[in-house]
């Protein structure tokens, strides 16, 4: 009975971890969508900081009307300066998957609507949870999901074999 015990714990153990690895999807704003924020930009500071972003998770930009979105540099978001690393976003929704490990900065290339507060800062944080620091080695997403598949696989042919052993 008690190996059993074992077993289901590293079952569920190996579940958890697993869980852990796969990527989440965001909706920038939640509600608010992608448009220009009635309180300015507080609203996007507000709703990133209320998020942990790592590497290999997914923006998504729901917007109605006539907006667009742009990945820039820190000084292009300081200045709304309409200068895109990449293309610019025009059809909603618009899907961003963040890869590195930096903040990233997104603008609406429309009109004024980045200096009326249509622009966010996203926080991308190590897989392992701690941010990691400027020009530190970093691993891909994929390599990251891949060890721990193998070890959680491990995990479980291992917690079987001591199972069936006693």
């Amino acid at each position: 009975m008690a190996s059993r015990m074992v077993f289901l714990g590293c079952v569920l153990l190996v579940a958890a971890l697993l869980q852990g690895a796969t990527a989440e999807t965001y909706t920038v704003g939640d509600s608010l969508g992608w448009s220009i924020p009635p309180g300015g930009s507080i609203a996007y500071s507000t709703w990133a900081n209320q998020h942990t972003f790592r590497v290999g998770d997914i923006l998504e930009f729901n917007w109605t009307g006539t907006h667009d979105v742009a990945r820039v540099s820190e000084s292009d978001y300081e200045s709304c300066t309409k200068t895109a690393i990449g293309t610019v976003q025009s059809t909603s929704p618009a899907y961003v998957t963040l890869t590195t490990e930096e903040d990233h900065y997104f603008i609406c290339t429309v009109g004024s609507h980045c200096s009326v507060g249509q622009k966010v800062k996203i926080d991308v944080e190590s897989t392992s949870g701690s941010p990691t620091s400027p020009g530190s080695p970093t691993s891909s997403p994929n390599s990251a999901a891949s060890s721990l598949a193998v070890g959680g696989i491990s995990a479980v042919f291992f917690s079987i074999v001591i199972a069936f052993l006693h």
